[in-house]
């Protein structure tokens, strides 16, 4: 099939005839007939078959619908990668970053960065780790802030700041004498966890790590999101590993942070395209970036 015969199957499939197909795709009616008996004719099978006034697929139209639709979504990758190479230079630098870092991290960054620079404008959105990596490959951001260490070489990484993760837990949880202090890692035993959504790249490194303790702690409530994490702790159901960032966010009056003993180490990274030299802006934005992290880090250290 080309590229045009399936631009007409998916039109008369999502339009039910020839002629609102026509009028989706803004042709004629002979003309999209026409296509279709070529297409049909190269098959050599039927694609529709009229029931009731109306076109239905045939069973083989219904099988190859499943990979017309990965061609579908290629071609949109396609125009969406088309849109950004039409995009003007310097028009603004798009920023992504995971949930966690789009929420404590970003909004306090920007506001800095836009009152430095108030003739610059940003777009800011928010995506998983996965998906940003997708995102730059697809030229529809500039940078992402990520967690986690990029694997693929068209991308580069450089390392903003090093902190660990930490345990958050409702007040009251543990001693308030122990409040800010290391958290051996045996006093996770049994603990009632928050676990981590298998998909996040956090979760087989906090599973590897909580191997050794015993009774394993009890994980009933899996998230997604850190920042659903320092929810579900703030409201009792737990204790949650997250990132400092997320936890630092969260209610002091009615939680408590500490820092897993040993230490399990985590990065902040701000992603680029490796191909390409970035924005002449952003070494700006990313000294903001590795500065107001920093900053948020050293509070762990108070006492």
């Amino acid at each position: 099939m080309r590229l045009r015969h399936i631009e007409i199957f998916q039109a008369i499939r999502q339009t039910g005839s020839v002629s609102a197909a026509a009028q989706l795709l803004h042709v004629s009616q002979p003309a999209v007939t026409k296509v279709l008996q070529h297409a049909e004719q190269q098959l050599g099978f039927p694609l529709f078959l009229r029931v009731r006034g109306k076109l239905q697929a045939t069973p083989e139209a219904l099988e190859l619908e499943r990979e017309v639709d990965k061609v579908t979504e290629s071609l949109q990758g396609v125009r969406r990668l088309a849109q950004s190479l039409r995009r003007e230079p310097g028009h603004s630098l798009r920023i992504g970053a995971t949930p966690a870092l789009a929420l404590s991290l970003l909004p306090p960054a920007i506001q800095q960065w836009t009152a430095q620079f108030p003739d610059i404008a940003c777009e800011l959105s928010s995506a998983h780790s996965r998906e940003l990596t997708q995102n730059l490959l697809m030229r529809e951001v500039d940078v992402a802030l990520t967690l986690q260490l990029p694997d693929h070489p068209g991308l580069k990484a450089q390392a903003l700041a090093a902190g660990v993760l930490v345990a958050l837990a409702p007040k009251g949880y543990w001693p308030e004498e122990e409040a800010g202090q290391p958290l051996p890692l045996m006093a996770l035993a049994g603990a009632p966890l928050i676990g981590l959504s298998s998909a996040d790249p956090l979760a087989a490194r906090l599973d590897s790590y909580l191997e050794a303790v015993e009774p394993p702690p009890r994980v009933r409530i899996a998230v997604q999101t850190y920042s659903l994490a320092r929810a579900m702790v703030e409201s009792g159901a737990g204790v949650a590993v997250i990132d400092p960032f997320t936890a630092l966010g969260a209610s002091p009056t009615s939680t408590v942070i500490r820092p897993l003993a040993p230490p399990l180490p985590i990065t902040l990274y701000a992603v680029t395209r490796a191909t390409e030299p970035p924005p002449h802006t952003l070494n700006d934005l990313l000294q903001i970036f590795s500065q107001r992290a920093r900053e948020q880090l050293d509070r762990l250290m108070r006492p």
